[in-house]
């Protein structure tokens, strides 16, 4: 076969520094735009962006050469550049250092978005923790609270 070809998609979540409310719903349509570009400029697609104060939800579409961690690298550390040098978040705004991929297949793609649009209504009843939790187990992850989340 001549060409290599892929199709891989991944629900990206990570949280801001210990779980600080610093994601301002006045510039969190802009901080998802950002990345959204850079996602593109990575000649990735970001399908959708959701979250709360304290973290974020990404559907991204990688290429077949992308890995997981420089893909999260790339967004995170472009995202935190972003804000610290517009002005949009003060200056201790952070990314804490880990994160959660997982891996989303074609027929699941419409579940996982409308996930990531409806956080504000998963939250009503549900911490972070509880969530990241939950996804972690749903996805046969085995994890250690010790590191989980500091």
């Amino acid at each position: 076969m001549p060409q290599s070809l892929a199709a891989a998609y991944l629900h990206i979540v990570f949280s801001t520094k210990h779980r600080e409310p610093t994601i301002d719903p006045k510039w969190a349509d802009r901080l998802y735009s950002y990345l959204g570009g850079i996602a593109k400029g990575n000649k990735q697609s970001l399908l959708i962006a959701g979250g709360m104060s304290d973290h974020v939800h990404l559907l991204v579409s990688i290429g077949r050469e992308d890995t997981i961690a420089d893909t999260v690298k790339a967004l995170k550390s472009g995202s935190s550049r972003w804000l610290h040098d517009s002005g949009t978040a003060g200056r201790s705004f952070a990314w804490q250092a880990g994160y959660g991929a997982f891996t989303v297949s074609q027929s699941q793609i419409e579940v996982v978005t409308n996930y990531i649009r409806n956080q504000a209504e998963h939250h009503r009843n549900r911490s972070f923790q509880q969530e990241y939790r939950f996804l972690l187990r749903n996805h046969g992850i085995e994890f250690d609270e010790r590191y989980v989340w500091d």
